[in-house]
């Protein structure tokens, strides 16, 4: 790695495999389907990689659903087409149309949306092409704080709430999804469930129903799941998952985003200058947090770094921040166990997720190159972007 030019993300194959390969054992045992939810990660060249543990993807919109279809192939499988899942808010008509020719599960937000698509997405139906669900909001909040990431925050225009909700579900719809975790563990989905399952009781199959003859066939748990993390009790999941497909004869899918690329990138940075302050000394990086990870002032949070401690931790304090014309574009405060220097290369870590898809060219900032660590150790660069991927937006 020390051979790459920064700024660059650098995603660890042997990383990403070993969260695969958790996810897997999961879905084997539990009977579920898992996909990649794209929003969090979308760095195409290590789809085939992916695609030999999981089943296919989720989109928001008809570019991830794109990306999905084309890029996302499962070699192993009599058919090498991936499920795409689609949810957005709101779909555009000629979106509509697209969406139904390489979508396996659309989800809609509003019954209005649901109605106004009807005659695009009810031809798919008809042909076998297609399985159409509704977001519901269970209005059962788990967040501590960060009501941006909240779907089930009063005023959430995400999910239809059960007084919204018809009697029984309208024609043609076979699926309930609903999303309302964000960075959490396995107890807030089972309070979620089961907070779920009383409230919406209505729309699930008759437990005494052997026959099954409710239209529901599936339910999406979202994301928000951190499953490839150690402490995350991946034993009280699979045994929720084995109740909700004995219990209701549905099939069960779970789309987590962060647990696929957990703590799977690196962000590498040069230091391009050092600032003497009435503070802390500032170091000048050729990247941002502002353009490059955008989520650490967004969240905010301070993004792990590789060999440092909190303020005051080590010998040698520092802010970090970027060379864009942002004042606030500070990444956070670091302590170092050696003085920092110019032209020293510094790693964050855990910037696979919400990296990559998030960021941009403010400033005209260059966009960091992209290379995949092999499990070799060896680097290979992937892609790399130039003064036209700044002027081609504008």
């Amino acid at each position: 790695m020390n051979n790459l030019k920064t700024p660059v993300y650098v995603i660890d194959e042997k990383k990403l495999r070993e969260n695969c390969e958790i996810l897997k054992s999961v879905q084997d045992r539990s009977g579920a389907r898992i996909l990649l939810a794209q929003k969090a990660f979308s760095a195409y060249s290590t789809y085939p990689l992916i695609a030999e543990y999981l089943l296919g993807t989720t989109a928001s919109g008809l570019y991830e659903a794109k990306l999905a279809y084309e890029e996302f192939h499962r070699k192993n499988e009599a058919s090498n087409k991936p499920e795409v899942h689609v949810f957005e808010p709101a779909f555009h008509d000629e979106e509509m149309i697209e969406l139904c020719e390489i979508a396996d599960h659309i989800v809609f937000n509003s019954l209005n949306q649901l109605e106004h698509h009807r005659h695009t997405w009810e031809k798919a139906v008809s042909k076998g092409q297609l399985s159409v669900g509704l977001r519901v909001n269970p209005e059962f909040s788990t967040q501590d704080g960060h009501e941006i990431y909240d779907p089930c925050a009063p005023g959430s225009r995400l999910g239809i709430r059960l007084c919204d909700m018809p009697d029984r579900l309208p024609e043609g719809v076979e699926g309930i999804h609903f999303h309302t975790l964000c960075e959490q563990g396995f107890e807030p989905l089972k309070e979620t469930f089961e907070f779920f399952e009383k409230k919406f009781e209505r729309f699930l199959p008759d437990k005494n129903d052997h026959e099954n003859k409710s239209a529901l066939k599936w339910i999406n748990l979202g994301g928000g799941h951190h499953i490839t993390k150690p402490d995350y009790d991946r034993e009280g999941l699979i045994k929720l998952i084995k109740y909700i497909k004995d219990t209701y004869a549905v099939e069960v899918y779970l789309e987590p985003g962060e647990a696929i690329a957990l703590d799977a990138g690196y962000l590498i940075t040069t230091v391009m200058d050092i600032v003497k302050t009435d503070r802390l000394p500032v170091l000048i990086l050729d990247t941002s947090a502002a353009c490059h990870m955008p989520d650490v002032l967004e969240m905010p949070y301070r993004p792990p770094l590789k060999d440092s401690g909190e303020l005051n931790e080590k010998a040698y304090n520092y802010r970090l921040s970027s060379r864009t014309c942002l004042a606030g574009d500070v990444i956070g405060d670091y302590s170092f166990a050696k003085e920092i220097k110019i032209g020293d290369r510094l790693t964050f870590e855990d910037m696979a997720i919400y990296s990559m898809v998030k960021n941009n060219t403010f400033n005209g900032m260059p966009l960091p190159d992209i290379a995949i660590r092999r499990v070799d150790g060896k680097c290979e660069v992937v892609k790399t972007f130039g003064y036209n991927d700044f002027k081609m937006r504008l």
